[in-house]
Order: C-alpha cells, then structure tokens, then sequence
C-alpha cells in the first residue's frame, strides 16, 4: 500500500516535473497531482507535465496501466485563478486560437496506451473534472465533489468535454450540470455513471490500484492496449461496419501472433501465460485510421 504522504509516495519516483511525480506501484504507474497548497490547481506548466507524464509512462513496458490522483485534501481545483481576470488570456506565442490546455491534457490522456483509472480524492472544479473524462474509470472519495462551473465563470466546456461527457452520463444529464453550472456530490456522480464507485478518503488510492490490477492480471498487453483504443476508437464511428472492417484486420494480425500461442498452449496446459510483445513495438497500431 502507497500513501500520499511526501516520504511514502516519492519511494520509486519514475518522473519527478514541477507540478507534479509519478511513482511506480508494482506494475502500475501512479501519476500525482502535485501542487497541494493551490489544492493541485491546473496551470500551463501542469498541462505540460502531464503530457511528459503519460509521454513516460507509455514508453515504459513494465508499466502496465496508470493510476491518477492527487496529494492533499483536493483532486484539482480547476485552473489556478492566481492571474484573476486575466486568467484566461491566451498564452503568448500560441497563436490567435491556441490549443485549449485542458483538451492538450485531455487528448494525451486519450491516446494512453495503458489503461487509465482517476482515484478522485477530494473535490474537483472544472478542468480538474473534464480531464479525468478520457479515463476508463473514474472513482471517488466519499467527500468528492465535481464542479462544471464554466456557464457561471462566463466560459464554455473544455478539455474535449462535450464529446466526452454525453458518451458517459448521456446527453439529457450532461446538459443539465454543464448548463447549470451544476455542482455534483458524489452519490450524484455515481448514479449518473460520472464514477464507478465511491469509497473512503483513506481507500481510493488503493482500490484504484486494485482495480489497475485486474487490467494487468493474466492479460497481454499488446491486446489491452488495443482493446482500449477500439472501445474509444469505434465509440464514435458512424457505422458498426467500420469495426468490424477494423477488428478483423486486427484479429488477423494479432491471430498470428507469438502472444496469442502463448494464450492458447497456457489455457491448454492449465499455466499462467507469459506475453512477451510490448505495446511499445506496436504504439502506430493503436491509431486505425489507415485502416477505414
């Protein structure tokens, strides 16, 4: 078991950046949000270390899927109002229109090739809610909150959130909090589907690593990272014939492979597989474009 006290959680520190670490747990990458005294407030330069984080995570093989959390009493806070009215200036030397930094944050969560599990723990507000969206799972402390202030700070939705949200709680309900600027406790969060669970404040990291591990235990690799990028992938195609054409070029090739021998002839002979592809050998076949 980890914690998030500091001398507990930089043991087997991965990548240390300013806003925030990752640490190693077994085969599970933990990814902490590390700015406590602003309650983990987003920033440009967090955008730019989580970026660096789920760079190092994917490029790592012994990592197998990535938790999310936070140190201290907040998830994140949303962006840092440090600037005031100013906050939401543009960037200099972006652009006229540059990138949104929630949806830079958010697309690289997206693209992970290891499955992604956000232990929410505490509140969060505005981006600190639509970057966990692109997450496979999302669980909660019991004294989470998730704000959608936009429509009250005079913004709209960001981080790539009205793709992502009516795909998780439904249109009807992702209107309603994003219109309203709804806060949502919890057990709201958890009705409408936003989490999968809420547990004590004490628990959330480890049964998000508990939870890492059921995607990690027995399974190859190559083919749960595969498996993430259909689901999300096809999600949004137009027409089921679009996965079938891209899961039968994928079950083709993954039909030959030395992993699915190694599946077979283990189910066979009642042992544990040992998969030896690496996702890392097979990162450009997680985007399928070149295939519809």
């Amino acid at each position: 078991m980890i914690s998030d006290s500091t001398a507990a959680a930089k043991a087997d520190v991965l990548l240390e950046r300013p806003t925030l670490w990752v640490q190693r747990a077994g085969s599970t990458a933990v990814v902490w949000l590390n700015r406590p005294d602003r309650l983990n407030a987003f920033t440009y330069a967090m955008r730019d270390d989580i970026v660096a984080a789920f760079d190092a995570t994917d490029a790592d093989d012994s990592v197998r899927a990535v938790v999310l959390t936070g140190t201290g009493r907040a998830f994140c806070a949303g962006a840092d109002l440090q600037a005031g009215g100013d906050t939401f200036v543009p960037e200099e030397g972006r652009g006229d229109v540059p990138p949104d930094s929630g949806g830079v944050a958010s697309l690289r969560i997206f693209d992970s090739c290891k499955p992604v599990i956000v232990a929410v723990n505490g509140p969060s507000a505005g981006v600190g809610v639509t970057m966990t969206l692109p997450a496979d799972v999302r669980i909660a402390s019991d004294d989470a909150k998730f704000a959608f202030v936009f429509t009250r700070r005079g913004l709209v939705p960001e981080a790539c959130s009205t793709w992502f949200l009516p795909r998780i709680v439904g249109m009807a309900t992702a209107l309603r909090w994003a219109m309203s600027g709804a806060t949502v406790s919890a057990v709201q969060a958890l009705e409408a589907g936003l989490v999968s669970e809420i547990v004590p404040k004490a628990e959330v990291l480890q049964r998000a690593l508990t939870i890492a591990d059921e995607f990690t235990d027995g399974t190859a690799p190559v083919s749960v990272a595969l498996t993430r990028a259909l689901m999300w992938q096809m999600s949004a195609a137009d027409d089921p014939r679009r996965a079938h054409q891209v899961e039968s070029v994928l079950l083709v090739e993954r039909g030959q492979s030395d992993d699915v021998r190694e599946g077979v002839a283990s189910f066979l002979e009642k042992r544990p597989a040992v998969f030896g592809d690496a996702v890392s050998d097979h990162m450009r076949d997680l985007d399928f474009r070149p295939l519809t």
